[in-house]
């Protein structure tokens, strides 16, 4: 169950990308991590996948796209663009209800773990960045920007493994890093052009993307050492975050947020339906997507992860009424293309000792 709980800290954030299904994680050049990938992944039947994933995977798909077209709407209105860290600070408590109830013995998903707070803190302070920032990039931004800058936290997690702890991937994966940071800067370029449509990318919008991507990629990275180090699953170390970021957040909001807005209860009755939305969505995201890992493996949850970045990119054009021939067009293949031959890539090994395993 640890594995595929492992997934649940992305839900908690809006930017559902391909890190959720961590094909990273198996970057350096470790046989025996490779190994260990094989012996936790699902063995699918021979019949094919259960209906209960199927439910699980189009759930999580349509849950993962709304929400982020929801939160952009929210952050439309200038009252809440203001208040990222209130957006956030609600998000946590409605993860923290949600594993509350999963963890009581009438569900009993899993145990709860006490973790010292202290302990804890650096990589609850990740977390909070690691859902402002990108909450603040789609304010800030179109929603094809935001959704394609996400696959930039693939090249940055191997940079950063290599530069913290010399770990390298094949010449082949590095290979397949090149467009997707070349996709990206052309997005960045044509997105980011002066123009009349609001929907467009501000400089602003780019540095909370690119910041956001550095801390996610951090974020990730220390996710993995902490499971190791307090020997606890993704359920138990998320629970033990959610309310450490809640209060630290508490501290944080009257600096940073328009509290104005809370006091005056200026919020219009149709945007409180949407951030409860939001929640609901949130929710939903983390179920499903812990069945979708838990039931079917890393792998097929790379490939959901996929299909929703090119379902929101492709939603978010039409919406956006951008012409096809626009050149940001370019850019989005090169990015998408690089991220799934890089999925490929690293998966392959994975793939090719699951055959040779008797089944």
């Amino acid at each position: 169950m640890a594995e595929g709980e492992r997934d649940l800290e992305k839900g908690v954030s809006i930017e559902l990308s391909h890190e959720e299904a961590r094909p990273f994680l198996l970057g350096t050049e470790d046989d025996d991590a490779a190994t260990r990938a094989v012996d936790k992944e699902p063995l699918v039947s021979k019949t094919g996948l259960s209906r209960r994933f199927w439910f699980c995977a189009i759930v999580n798909t349509v849950s993962t796209v709304s929400i982020v077209f929801v939160n952009k709407r929210i952050f439309e209105d200038a009252k809440l663009r203001h208040a990222q860290v209130t957006f956030a600070a609600f998000h946590f408590a409605i993860t923290y209800a949600l594993l509350l109830a999963l963890s009581m013995p009438q569900l009993g998903l899993f145990e709860t773990k006490s973790v010292d707070k202290w302990t804890i803190l650096p990589l609850a302070l990740a977390m909070i960045f690691n859902v402002v920032l990108p909450n603040a990039s789609l304010a800030y931004s179109s929603i094809q920007f935001y959704q394609i800058a996400r696959v930039l936290i693939t090249p940055c997690i191997v940079m950063l493994n290599y530069v913290l702890y010399r770990l390298t991937i094949s010449r082949q994966a590095a290979m397949t890093l090149a467009p997707i940071c070349i996709g990206v800067a052309v997005v960045s370029y044509f997105d980011t052009r002066p123009s009349a449509d609001s929907r467009s990318t501000s400089l602003l919008g780019v540095f909370f993307a690119l910041s956001g991507v550095l801390v996610s990629s951090i974020y990730s990275i220390w996710i993995g050492r902490y499971h190791n180090f307090l020997e606890v699953s993704s359920w138990q170390l998320l629970m033990n975050q959610a309310p450490v970021c809640v209060l630290v957040m508490l501290y944080i909001i009257p600096f940073s947020d328009d509290v104005t807005v809370l006091r005056s209860m200026a919020i219009s009755l149709p945007s409180w339906m949407l951030i409860i939305l939001s929640g609901v969505f949130a929710c939903l995201i983390n179920l499903t997507h812990y069945f979708i890992v838990n039931e079917a493996g890393a792998v097929s949850a790379s490939v959901v992860g996929h299909c929703k970045t090119c379902i929101i990119i492709v939603v978010g054009w039409v919406v956006s009424r951008k012409p096809v021939r626009d050149g940001s067009m370019l850019g989005i293949v090169l990015a998408i293309g690089g991220a799934i031959a890089y999925t490929y890539v690293k998966e392959r090994p994975v793939r090719k000792m699951a055959k040779e395993l008797p089944r």
